[in-house]
C-alpha cells in the first residue's frame, strides 16, 4: 500500500508505481493534465518513467476547456 498527498488529500493507492499508473487509476488518461511531483513539474514524457514512493506530495492539474 502506498500513501500519496494528491492536492493537499492523503489517498492510499495498492499498485501504483509511477505517474503513469497513477493517471490510469485516478482516469485522467487522455485530459490535458499538468502534475508536479514532490515539487518538481514532471513533463509528460517521462509520467512513465517517474517512480512513486510512500510518502511523494503530488499536485495534479487539469485544464478545463470552455468559454
Amino acid at each position: 500500500m502506498t500513501t500519496l498527498i494528491i492536492n493537499g488529500e492523503t489517498r492510499q493507492f495498492d499498485e501504483v508505481s509511477t505517474l503513469d499508473a497513477l493517471i490510469d487509476t485516478l482516469a485522467l488518461r487522455g485530459k490535458r493534465i499538468a502534475i508536479e511531483h514532490n515539487g518538481e513539474i514532471v513533463p509528460r514524457s517521462q509520467h512513465a518513467h517517474t517512480r512513486l514512493s510512500d510518502g511523494d506530495t503530488l499536485e495534479v492539474v487539469v485544464a478545463v476547456g470552455g468559454g
